[in-house]
């Protein structure tokens, strides 16, 4: 396959291949290998991943990974605030796909809890991710043709308070119009600290969006994804 040509900032390393199950089982062995070494110097480790269709292999392939997975905690970076039993689920997702094999030993922090809307719920999510260990140590962000990430939408009235670098706030409700149901996220405050960052893309279309928030990468709110576009950044892409 011939390269795209994508101009990246100096310290974004890139990996690009034809097949999504190609890309997923390098961003699977990459990740086994950075949380088995965390696990050498640390008592946990954390995996903050993403949902939809693109990161389904990765999730299958990460699941058969020989780590010592009860002691690695497993959250979302976002979720709808739906009912598990509902086909729109993260958390339906991530169990169906990530959380059997060898990883069903690892703890899951769920983002969803009692409550008719996300505000209702806050609390006791926040409350959840009290136990977890900060800076995050992998996080697996996607990212959508408008430039959001995680439920960092850019029409959502609360993406200020949750872009905020200074917000003390692990979690923050979101109410994009353009979606359907309402969502919680991590804030970036949180996201932005993890010790490994990796953005997972598939197709053409996801290049161009990236080229967009490539050309101008300081506009943080018209595409959130650009903050999490410097140094140290990983991107897996596959281009089916």
């Amino acid at each position: 396959m011939k390269t795209p040509e994508v101009d990246l900032p100096k310290g974004i390393e890139a990996h690009f291949g034809e097949s999504p199950q190609q890309v997923a089982l390098a961003l699977a062995d990459t990740v086994a290998e950075f949380l088995r070494s965390r696990l050498q110097s640390a008592q946990s480790a954390s995996l903050a991943v993403s949902g939809g269709s693109t990161p389904v292999p990765f999730f299958q392939a990460l699941s058969r990974k020989q780590l010592e997975w009860s002691r690695v905690d497993v959250l979302l970076v976002d979720e709808r605030w739906v009912d598990e039993a509902n086909g729109a689920s993260n958390t339906k997702l991530v169990k169906e796909n990530l959380l059997r094999n060898n990883a069903a030993a690892a703890r899951y922090l769920s983002l969803k809890h009692k409550g008719a809307t996300p505000d209702e719920g806050l609390s006791a999510a926040q409350a959840e991710l009290a136990r977890l260990t900060r800076p995050l140590d992998v996080l697996i962000l996607g990212m959508g043709n408008d430039g959001h990430t995680a439920s960092l939408f850019p029409d959502a009235p609360e993406l200020a308070h949750a872009m905020d670098p200074g917000n003390p706030e692990t979690l923050a409700a979101m109410t994009p119009p353009s979606q359907t149901q309402q969502r919680i996220t991590l804030t970036y405050a949180l996201m932005r600290e993890a010790r490994f960052t990796a953005l997972h893309l598939k197709g053409s279309d996801k290049l161009d969006t990236l080229k967009r928030a490539l050309s101008q990468p300081d506009d943080l709110l018209t595409m959130p994804v650009r903050g999490f576009l410097k140094p140290g950044l990983q991107i897996f892409w596959s281009k089916q």
